[in-house]
């Protein structure tokens, strides 16, 4: 009787634990599942879609009408800018400032840490008007190259530290090595150090892309122009105001801005996975 009353048991908790991951599962898949339903119709207004999706006739008419009737385009290849623009220099800056803190000594080294951490605990909209001053006295405003070094600069502190995190972690006998075969400290991290570090920093090139990939408020807070708009001030824009009758465009604008995190996530997950393991580069 007992042992018959543990498999019923288990056997109740199983099928409990199975339609609750199901429902799970359609509260995440919905969503996603509308706004694609939502993007591949010829009417404006979401009521048009349905609470059942895929029901309507599918029609391309909104992505013709999203690169026809709006700078949707340059709006994408502003926001691809700033993002590839942003990667390339927070990796670089914050792989060498965290390497040189991990592994060298200065004067005010801990001092200098300890700055960068306590930057980090203020919410980055307090500056925002210091920001914006300084943007405006270098002339930064209403440019691409201004928004990448708000970002760039913001990232610094808390990347670096990242970055010194993981160095810590590597052996340092593979670059004592490099350093007997003649290697400088600096080839010796390029050619050595690098690439041991190499799941760690594609976790920081993926975190460092999709940061200001929809970010909206320092975007709107420095660009004006609307051939200068990034993808979330420009969608936004469709369905701010009283007409209100763009949102099915506007679901097809936000299906074409995953493109680019499905890449960089398939590309680099095996990476990711290692570096949020970490199991890369240990001793």
């Amino acid at each position: 009787m007992n042992s018959r009353f543990k498999l019923s048991g288990s056997g109740l908790s199983l099928s409990l634990l199975k339609i609750i991951l199901i429902i799970q599962v359609l509260l995440i898949i919905y969503p996603i599942a509308f706004t694609v339903s939502a993007s591949f119709i010829r009417e404006n207004s979401l009521s048009a879609v349905g609470t059942i999706p895929f029901s309507k006739p599918f029609s391309l008419m909104q992505f013709k009408r999203l690169f026809s009737e709006t700078n949707y385009g340059h709006w994408y290849l502003n926001t691809l800018k700033v993002a590839c623009m942003n990667t390339v220099i927070t990796v670089f800056v914050c792989s060498f400032t965290g390497y040189i803190f991990s592994r060298f000594w200065f004067p005010f080294k801990k001092t200098v840490m300890a700055s960068m951490l306590v930057l980090q605990m203020f919410p980055s909209f307090i500056g925002m008007v210091a920001t914006y001053v300084i943007l405006w006295k270098i002339n930064a405003l209403n440019t691409l190259w201004g928004l990448v070094l708000v970002y760039a600069t913001g990232s610094i502190p808390y990347n670096a530290w990242l970055m010194k995190g993981y160095f810590d972690t590597v052996s340092k006998d593979i670059a004592e090595a490099a350093y007997i075969d003649g290697a400088t400290p600096f080839t010796a991290f390029i050619r050595v150090v690098v690439p041991t570090a190499r799941p760690q920093i594609v976790f920081l090139a993926l975190t460092s892309f999709t940061g200001p990939w929809m970010d909206y408020i320092f975007p709107r807070l420095v660009l004006r122009s609307d051939e200068k708009k990034t993808l979330a001030v420009g969608l936004f824009d469709l369905i701010n105001g009283r007409s209100n009758d763009n949102f099915t465009m506007f679901a097809a604008g936000a299906l074409l801005v995953a493109i680019p995190f499905i890449i960089f996530f398939v590309k680099g997950q095996k990476s990711l996975l290692m570096s949020l393991a970490g199991t890369g580069g240990k001793e």
